[in-house]
């Protein structure tokens, strides 16, 4: 047990940590596991593989995830956004050679193969743009003749370039919501807020009018006619597992899902547990949402104020998106469901993201703590 008055980097860390949060990060990759033991076999008997595969695979991949997460949680505010800019320098380079040599997957161009692995840089991209983008913007309120907000921009528009060029819409949104919110609380004028609302209709509207496969799934979406399978099968499993589910390994659905063990796993929860396990997953979002957004609303730091609120709002908003699609409240998607989904791009990317959740929000004795290149005051409640 370690004590208060111990004064090593372990006990420091665990007495300084918001336990709440990790606990519930680890519940979700606990419930990962889980879930991947109940959805995957079928997906492996039925492409020749052995059962366990994706399961065993799925532990690997929480393995490093976790040291990923505990590791980064160890870091510094000036330590995090370090961190941030190498890592989004080299995933914008990444994300321009998957144009060129990326595995090709139903169309798209979203991973490279390297030593035998596929990554995802886009996956790796997202934090690190949140924690440059609060820089930025905390740059500008600090200082408003340093152009931070103006940077930000630039900075949105080089990723949303390269996310609609793979193409990715989903993740296009996700990032152009997210940085949204932060630049509003940064405090936007109206004139940003109609001319980016603007923008993101004409958007909307131009992918709706000119790219077949995005109208495709909107109007199916809404008319409920063409390939709708999956999200069928998706909604009719949670209707079939009722209240308490069918019980662990008696689902049917799931047999005939392709994407059971990733995109559609919270279904497959639905089939087998219940609604009442996916009221608790739902829970455990809901709880890392808010409280991030309340430990935000509360610190007097710029720059540690919007980067936990958009951590957990890109956090969020994709578990809502995974959820909804499931639910057949969404236009189908491939977005996976945070720390559940099967994947190893997608797992080890959010846990370094919680992981940066995780170093903000410790509980740090000093008054003041640089952040960047310039020192920041941190205000202590008076005891």
């Amino acid at each position: 047990m370690l004590s208060r008055i111990d004064k090593s980097p372990v006990a420091t860390w665990w007495w300084t940590i918001d336990r709440w949060f990790l606990a519930a990060f680890l519940s979700l990759m606990v419930l990962g596991v889980v879930l991947s033991f109940a959805a995957s076999p079928a997906v492996a008997e039925r492409i020749g593989l052995d059962t366990f595969h994706f399961a065993v695979r799925q532990i690997v991949f929480m393995i490093p995830a976790l040291v990923a997460m505990i590791a980064v949680s160890f870091l510094d505010a000036r330590e995090v956004r370090r961190m941030s800019l190498v890592m989004l320098c080299v995933m914008l380079l990444m994300m321009i050679a998957v144009l060129f040599i990326g595995i090709e997957v139903k169309g798209a161009r979203r991973w490279l193969s390297i030593a035998g692995l596929s990554i995802q840089p886009s996956e790796f991209l997202k934090p690190a743009f949140v924690i440059i983008s609060a820089w930025l913007f905390a740059e500008h309120a600090r200082q408003p003749d340093i152009p931070g907000n103006f940077f930000a921009i630039v900075l949105l528009a080089v990723v949303l370039v390269l996310l609609i060029a793979q193409p990715d819409f989903g993740q296009t949104m996700l990032v152009l919501a997210t940085w949204g919110i932060m630049f509003f609380m940064a405090g936007m004028s109206w004139f940003w807020i109609i001319l980016l609302g603007a923008v993101g209709t004409a958007g909307a509207t131009a992918a709706y009018t000119f790219l077949p496969h995005v109208a495709g799934r909107i109007d199916r979406f809404i008319t409920g006619e063409g390939d709708t399978f999956q999200v069928d099968m998706g909604r009719d499993a949670v209707i079939n597992g009722g209240w308490f589910g069918v019980g662990p390994g008696e689902g049917t659905i799931k047999r005939v899902i392709p994407d059971s063990h990733a995109d559609f796993i919270f279904a497959v929860a639905g089939e087998e547990f219940g609604i009442v396990l996916c009221l608790a997953i739902m829970a455990i979002f809901a709880f890392i949402v808010l409280r991030g957004l309340n430990t935000a609303l509360k610190e007097r730091d710029d720059f540690t104020r919007y980067a936990v609120a958009g951590l957990v709002v890109v956090f969020g908003l994709q578990s809502i998106i995974n959820m909804g699609v499931n639910l057949q409240m969404m236009p189908a998607k491939g977005m996976t469901l945070p720390f559940i989904s099967y994947g190893g791009s997608s797992l080890i990317a959010i846990a370094i993201s919680m992981g940066m959740v995780l170093a903000l929000t410790r509980q740090r004795p000093e008054k003041r703590q640089q952040i960047g290149f310039h020192a920041y005051p941190r205000h202590v409640p008076a005891e």
